[in-house]
């Protein structure tokens, strides 16, 4: 049964949970022989191809690249079981956000034990799971609204979030069978997702409407730009944050409080105290000669800098430029720039290795990705990918599920 959460003071109708009775049984302790071994592991760099419609497996130590797994094999399957409106929006995505491409990966998740795959796709305006080893379809589920967007998986892998953009909710799916079991209300056009450190609250970020104009005078039409902060368990909102501008990709630190983020129109980022509420310091990066020459209207989807990530020990920051073609590396807590580093064409997402060693940048009008070091700041490899790579995410998966 699925459960519509509401916003803090709304009356709430809470849905019984089923037990599960454990039978008690006597336990017979193995040991394990000295042979015995784990599965070998290989730390993998999931690239998102959004207008191909396929995800590349890179190796995050070699930066060889493994499997490519084409995830819209069942898209004229999907077109023709959609109703006249679900087609009229999939032409509204085309057309817009899509800049005349279908939108066919958004965004990536793996499962803990690293054999299933999650992917978003927009156009379709649904999620589906794939065998990782093999590229199967298991299971697919249509959002809420017209569109999908950036997710997250609880830190048990049974439950996948997943950003419902123009029905301005947060699909919670049962990843075991597909099903959407609640959604949680957002500000508009939601976005990035993450769980804590601990893994007992989400946080959702809006961007409100990007395809709306982008006049100052203007800014209201579009909407409600808010984090919104919920219980991981429950689903009910604890709290909503009004930022008063699209919230891009942002890093909570383990601590719950201090939050780094990325803002439509701002080139660089910010601190944010989320106790307080308010913003604690502000850093503002370069732009490029070509960036300085682009209106506000010229901005891709309202994004100046669009891309986030953080070392293993939340020392090092790195920044997507994505108008000016860069990655900036920072240093925590002082914010102060370690280098900005050429990458290739409007980089506009970051992810750090398992190892917290690089930061991957997708290059989303090169088609490939820059491999920037944190120590030593410098761009350490290029690896040419699909059509548009836009979200990468990082896993570690056996050994057994990668070929080539």
């Amino acid at each position: 049964m699925r459960k519509r959460l509401r916003r803090p003071g709304a009356v709430a109708t809470s849905t019984a949970l089923a037990t599960v009775a454990v039978s008690a049984m006597t336990a017979t302790v193995f040991t394990p022989s000295p042979t015995a071994h784990a599965a070998p592991m290989s730390d993998v760099m999931f690239v998102g191809n959004n207008w191909d419609g396929t995800v590349d497996l890179v190796d995050a130590r070699t930066f060889e690249k493994y499997q490519r797994i084409d995830v819209a094999a069942d898209f004229d399957e999907r077109v023709l079981q959609m109703r006249i409106d679900q087609r009229i929006a999939m032409a509204v995505v085309r057309d817009s956000a899509g800049e005349g491409h279908d939108q066919l990966v958004d965004d990536i998740m793996v499962s803990p034990e690293g054999h299933t795959m999650y992917v978003s796709r927009p156009s379709l305006g649904d999620v589906a799971a794939y065998d990782i080893a093999t590229g199967e379809q298991l299971w697919h589920r249509r959002v809420h609204g017209y569109r999908s967007d950036h997710m997250a998986l609880s830190p048990d892998g049974s439950r996948l979030l997943v950003s419902a953009t123009t029905a301005d909710v947060l699909d919670v799916v049962d990843t075991a069978t597909g099903e959407i079991v609640a959604d949680v209300p957002t500000g508009d056009f939601p976005h990035e997702n993450r769980y804590s450190a601990d893994g007992g609250t989400i946080y959702n970020a809006s961007i409100g409407n990007v395809i709306a104009p982008d006049a100052e005078i203007l800014d209201g039409l579009k909407g409600d730009r808010e984090l919104t902060i919920i219980d991981a368990e429950t689903y009910e909102v604890e709290k909503v944050i009004d930022f008063g501008v699209g919230i891009r990709p942002f890093v909570v630190l383990p601590d719950n409080r201090t939050m780094y983020a990325q803002l439509s129109f701002h080139n660089g980022l910010i601190e944010y105290d989320l106790e307080e509420q308010r913003r604690t310091r502000t850093v503002h990066l370069p732009l490029s000669e070509e960036a300085e020459k682009l209106k506000r209207s010229d901005y891709p989807l309202d994004s100046a800098h669009h891309g986030l990530a953080m070392n293993d020990d939340y020392t090092k920051i790195c920044d997507a430029g994505t108008i000016s073609d860069y990655a900036a590396i920072l240093s925590v807590p002082a914010l102060t720039v370690d280098a900005i580093v050429p990458t290739g064409d409007k980089p506009y997402w970051a992810a750090s290795t398992p190892d917290g060693r690089y930061c991957f940048l997708s290059n989303s009008d090169s088609d490939d990705i820059s491999v920037v070091s944190y120590d030593n700041p410098r761009e350490v490899a290029r690896i040419p990918v699909g059509d548009h790579p836009q979200r990468v995410r990082a896993y570690t998966v056996p050994s057994e599920v990668l070929h080539r």
